[in-house]
């Protein structure tokens, strides 16, 4: 390859890194909008359906109609699932699929399929969330913005990836949550252009969430006390009951998937939603995300055996919802399950010397705990506490009790889930679509990974590619054979579009650490 075209290279990157920027805010006002309709339509239902229970309970006459209802409805839903497969269960895997292994997104249908199956579904109270599809609702508006302005395919990746950051970010109203989740879940890489598309996304959306719902996150805790230095020991037991509670949670969400499996797919939604009407009825607390949950436990006002029936009746709603492939999340059913855990473990605590007022603490450390266990996110998770409390003083017990439930869960060998979920979804036989389109990718190497140490002609690379550069810090370098890579170059790789699927996921296993 001439000098001229390697420096041409260089110049599409940096003028890519203020592309990104600037579409990367059009993609947060675009996807930021959209999300915000889905969460009013999500939140609307979901007060609907507590009324709905409401009225069933006093006139049970009417639960047979509600039945015939759920029939119909449940009917309707699998044949949206069927039309856009894409659209079933959290959205999160799907959005993976596409940036890790270079599948594509229908995005101008999963979105109104999204909004019609989510909502309908709201409004029988599934304990489903919303943030997964939000997320995937985010990355559709950053694909079809990309659609129309980028020129490569590693700018779509960007605004793909801004779009999930953005999605995040306007259902929690939580910016720097969903800058991090994006990165270290759905794009797995820290290239500074994904970051500052991620960024500017993620602001923006917040903006425009701000706007509509206010200044406040979605989870709130206004006064939290303090961690006291003589309580901390108390860190260890509630790091290693989050995170069994966190491998609990991750082994029935995937068996019941496995076990719906089984079922024709017409039959899925309906078992799903007729499961919802005696919990609707008899313990309406549990319907819905859960975000009233995280907010009773922070209060303290429920009794132990309370705690335990919601938080075992919570388990096993959200796992009927979500293995019927109900479009709908796990990211806030997750979080209310940690907040009752911490409420309940806080108030037998108080035989301990556990104040009460260290309720909402405890809540907030398993919070992060449970989340880390089970999705493997701990940044993710920390910072959605660090956003939810306004403070940083919290920051090393949240830390702590998500690592230590993060180890738990690593000592007992369980896959995260969007990971597992990712595998069951992935075709294992990759397109081989002919084009003559160039790509551009752009990866960083890892400590301990294959590459790392190594010079250029030592490595066993994929065919069908070409290392036309390499960054390091603020320095860019056109290598040759005999080019030594480190920990924390960013690898320029040149290939064929109908190579990208393969090449991407070939050079992501060399450029991550080896086990």
């Amino acid at each position: 390859m001439s000098q001229k075209s390697v420096s041409e290279i260089y110049s599409d990157l940096n003028k890519l890194k203020w592309n990104v920027t600037f579409k990367g805010i059009i993609v947060g006002l675009f996807a930021g909008f959209i999300v915000a309709l889905y969460r009013m339509g999500i939140e609307y239902a979901t007060e609907k359906s507590i009324d709905i229970y409401r009225f069933l309970k006093v006139n049970p006459i009417y639960i047979v109609g509600w039945i015939l209802i759920i029939v119909c409805i449940g009917v309707f839903i699998s044949y949206l699932v069927k039309v856009s497969p894409d659209s079933k269960g959290s959205g999160i895997p799907q959005v993976e699929s596409v940036l890790l292994y270079g599948r594509k997104m229908k995005s101008f249908l999963i979105i109104p399929v999204r909004f019609l199956a989510g909502i309908l579904s709201a409004f029988f109270g599934v304990s489903l969330g919303r943030e997964g599809p939000s997320i995937q609702i985010g990355a559709c508006g950053g694909d079809i913005i990309a659609s129309k302005l980028s020129k490569n395919k590693l700018e779509e990746n960007y605004l793909i990836t801004a779009g999930a950051s953005a999605g995040l970010s306007a259902a929690f109203n939580a910016p720097l949550s969903g800058i991090i989740f994006s990165l270290e879940e759905v794009h797995r890489s820290f290239s500074p252009n994904i970051l500052i598309a991620a960024t500017t996304a993620a602001l923006t959306a917040d903006v425009v969430s701000k706007v509509i719902f206010g200044l406040k996150p979605v989870l709130s805790y206004v006064d939290v006390s303090q961690f006291p230095l003589t309580q901390y020991f108390w860190l260890i037991p509630l790091g290693i009951i989050s995170g069994l509670v966190g491998v609990l949670v991750q082994k029935l969400l995937l068996g019941s998937g496995r076990v719906y499996a089984k079922l024709p797919p017409v039959f899925r939604p309906i078992i799903a939603l007729l499961i919802a009407l005696p919990f609707g009825l008899f313990l309406p607390q549990v319907l819905g995300g859960g975000q009233n949950l995280v907010q009773l436990s922070e209060t303290a006002q429920m009794s132990i055996g309370v705690l335990c029936l919601m938080l075992v009746c919570k388990m096993i709603f959200t796992t009927t919802s979500f293995g019927s492939g109900i479009p709908g999340g796990i990211f806030m059913p997750i979080l209310s399950m940690g907040a009752l855990l911490g409420s309940l473990i806080a108030q037998l605590g108080f035989h301990f010397g556990v104040s009460p007022d260290m309720v909402s603490v405890f809540c907030i450390c398993t919070m992060a705990g449970v989340m880390a266990a089970s999705v493997k996110a701990p940044i993710t998770s920390i910072l959605l506490m660090v956003e939810m409390t306004g403070s940083l003083v919290h920051l090393l017990p949240v830390a702590s009790v998500a690592f230590i439930a993060l180890l738990t869960s690593d000592l007992l060998k369980t896959s995260p889930i969007y990971e597992m979920l990712l595998e069951r979804l992935i075709d294992p036989i990759l397109s081989h679509t002919k084009k003559k389109d160039k790509v551009i990718l752009e990866m960083v190497v890892e400590l301990g990974s294959e590459v790392a140490g190594n010079q250029i002609k030592d490595i066993q690379w994929p065919e069908g590619l070409l290392i036309v550069g390499i960054r390091r810090g603020d320095k860019e370098f056109v290598p040759n054979g005999d080019f030594k890579i480190l920990q924390g170059d960013y690898l320029i790789i040149l290939s064929s579009e109908h190579e990208y699927q393969i090449i991407n996921t070939q050079i992501n296993q060399l450029c991550k650490p080896t086990m």
